[in-house]
């Protein structure tokens, strides 16, 4: 039996053009000669459809894309995930389910058990949990369905749930296992999903197909990679990641598969495709064109206009250069040697006489006071004007460049460099730029070599270097990904050796610039815990103050 997966790539709520989509696929899947065809979770509504399953004409719109996609599978069974509702008064409206549809028929739906409400997910809030669990046959095969959260309970070892799907169907003993999934990015998650996957099929001795969603919506990026593992736990098929595709595998060649196809997975690599294609369908999916960066010269902002130029070309980005009294030459010349090397628009506005006409307004004010962060913000936020001007008058949508070491410490201005419609690089390190910088390097000089090796500088005020406010990035990093990906508290930290005083620094900055976070863009999340949806903190509390 062949059986096709669909890794497709939609937009919440856009149940037309999803529909059209489905429908192109499935067609594809029949002429390919798949008896089936598998769509990942919610793939009919796009995921996380959030507050919008509270709308009962939302629901609607997905019962009737279930309407028309079983009028579509006709010799062709179709596999697809989307919300139904809870017929009885207790719990819930909804269910997350997964649809087996054959012959303009529904044959059976399987309603998702494990309802995660942690980091970014947050299904209780909608979902009512399965109560009952059924294997479907079809062409003499029984197959076990579930949803994503649905596998990742083996052994009831999972301390946020206590029922194990799997177990409740293997008594009927399936054939294989279908899993239709919604699991995000982040630069750790496609290997621990593949361990968890080979995991259940060492303990079901079964083979898993697996089909899970690709493209970004908003700040949470899906990879694809989609999977099919074989009975020995081998790799039979990797889809790509970060892009569309449908693959027919013959079910046959599963069972007796001893090849392994799994494919590298190097953090910095994946990190820039993510960001790449969160670029190019934030872009593509609101309907925006164009982009502007404020490029200084400055490593951060170089690593943004590439990715930029990368996901939306190059005649689709420009950049304005906002030169102060403060700015070195090299700078100047590092920022527009990288447009020209990537053949991008470029314009140069300097700032030092629009600073000054602000320092003259102010001294009145300011008088007897010295120069300090104040007149270093006023330069960021003429950057900023100056920059939303050009995206107001011209429609460029305003890429934040600040790296998530200077996020989590609040080392930004608020409306200055802290502005913008995205946040690209919101959630990697200051070191982690540095790789992707090198990354990008990795053929050809692109990014000016010299902006990759000096020290990184504001330049806001003469001579000013970042090490000035802040500690050594290195240090810096380790410190931040200890409190804020492992959540390890200030005791925890300093007993893995770094500097008490240091330790109680930094974790205060990061608590202290909570209200910054709470006024920035989406950060396009790539790290197990992003700013954003999946770090929820108080701005106002007392913790480490």
């Amino acid at each position: 039996m062949k059986i096709a997966l669909a890794q497709i790539n939609v937009i919440i709520g856009d149940f037309e053009n999803n529909n059209r989509k489905i429908l192109n696929y499935i067609s594809r899947a029949k002429d390919m000669g798949a008896a089936m065809v598998i769509f990942p979770e919610l793939a009919t509504t796009g995921y996380p459809p959030r507050d919008f399953l509270e709308f009962s004409d939302f629901i609607e719109k997905a019962e009737q894309s279930i309407e028309k996609i079983k009028e579509a599978s006709k010799d062709i069974a179709v596999v697809i995930g989307s919300p139904t509702r809870n017929p009885v008064v207790e719990g819930k409206d909804l269910y997350n389910s997964v649809v087996f549809l054959y012959q303009g028929k529904e044959i059976y739906r399987q309603h998702k058990t494990l309802l995660p409400t942690y980091d970014i997910f947050d299904e209780a809030r909608y979902f009512e949990e399965a109560t009952r669990w059924q294997v479907v046959r079809f062409k003499g095969y029984k197959i076990a369905l579930s949803i994503c959260e649905d596998l990742w309970n083996l052994g009831n070892e999972n301390p946020l749930y206590t029922i194990n799907p799997m177990e409740k169907l293997m008594p009927q003993q399936p054939d294989f296992i279908i899993n239709v999934s919604a699991s995000p990015f982040d630069y750790t998650h496609a290997a621990e999903r593949i361990r968890i996957l080979k995991e259940n099929v060492k303990a079901y001795q079964i083979p898993l197909f697996y089909v899970n969603h690709v493209g970004a919506q908003t700040d949470i990026i899906f990879d694809g990679g989609s999977l099919v593992i074989a009975p020995d736990q081998t790799v039979h098929t990797e889809m790509p990641y970060f892009k569309e595709g449908l693959q027919i595998i013959d079910l046959e060649d599963v069972n007796g598969s001893t090849t392994n196809r799994e494919q590298p997975k190097d953090k910095i690599p994946l990190i820039h495709d993510a960001l790449v294609l969160g670029i190019k369908d934030y872009f593509g999916k609101i309907g925006f064109k164009t982009a502007i960066t404020g490029l200084s010269g400055g490593l951060d902002s170089a690593v943004t206009t590439v990715l930029a130029v990368e996901a939306l070309g190059k005649d689709n980005v420009r950049v304005l250069l906002m030169p102060s009294q403060f700015s070195s030459e090299h700078s100047v010349k590092d920022a527009v040697d990288l447009a020209k090397n990537l053949g991008i628009r470029y314009d140069i506005v300097p700032i030092k006489d629009i600073f000054k006409s602000y320092l003259q307004q102010l001294n009145p004010l300011f008088e007897g006071r010295d120069f300090d962060v104040t007149e270093e913000n006023i330069q960021a936020r003429i950057r900023g004007n100056l920059l939303m001007a050009l995206s107001n008058k011209f429609g460029n949508i305003l890429l934040n460049t600040t790296n998530k070491s200077e996020m989590a410490v609040g080392y930004g201005t608020l409306y200055g460099d802290l502005a913008g419609g995205l946040s690209v690089i919101g959630d990697v390190y200051k070191t982690e730029v540095y790789e992707l910088a090198r990354y990008i390097n990795r053929h050809k000089e692109i990014i000016p070599f010299h902006t990759i090796q000096k020290p990184p500088s504001a330049e806001l005020r003469p001579g000013q270097k970042d090490s000035d406010s802040l500690p050594p990035y290195d240090i810096l990093d380790t410190v931040l990904k200890q409190y804020i990906e492992n959540r390890q508290g200030p005791k925890e930290i300093i007993a893995q050796g770094f500097d008490p005083s240091l330790v109680e620094r930094i974790l205060k900055m990061v608590n202290r610039n909570e209200f910054k976070r709470h006024q920035t863009a989406p950060v396009l999340r790539v790290s197990p815990k992003a700013f954003g949806m999946g770090r929820r903190m108080p701005i106002v509390a007392k913790y480490l103050e």
